[in-house]
């Protein structure tokens, strides 16, 4: 069983910033991509940042030069800091990785629960 447990989610001013943290746990093998997608209210999920094992990136461009996503293989966990925060950021954040159980699974897409995020004065 695969877990991905988000933190760092909240109420913010806009221009403000906020870190979020995901954790993954449990049978893991490797996790090749690791990253968030967000939930605006009343539209579908998106992306927003994604990240490899290597450390290569790709942002949505709504993010981009305000957004940083980031990794520590070591621990399974990749975090999202966000600068310069607008009101149309509000959404719930989710969680991805793509997480190979053993050397010869393939790799199974695994989701947190999600955080909220509101920019609002």
């Amino acid at each position: 069983q695969v877990q991905l447990v988000e933190s760092g989610g909240g109420l913010v001013q806009p221009g403000g910033s906020l870190r979020l943290s995901c954790a993954a746990s449990g049978s893991i093998f490797s996790i090749n991509v690791m990253g968030w997608y967000r939930r605006p209210p009343g539209k579908e999920r998106e992306l927003v940042a994604v990240i490899t094992s290597g450390g290569s990136t790709n942002y949505a461009d709504s993010v981009k030069g305000r957004f940083t996503v980031s990794r520590d293989n070591a621990k399974n966990t990749v975090y999202l800091q966000m600068n310069s925060l607008k009101p149309e950021d509000t959404a719930v954040y989710y969680c991805y990785g793509g997480v190979r159980v053993d050397y010869s699974s393939k790799v199974e897409p695994y989701w947190g629960q999600g955080t909220q995020v509101t920019v609002s004065s």
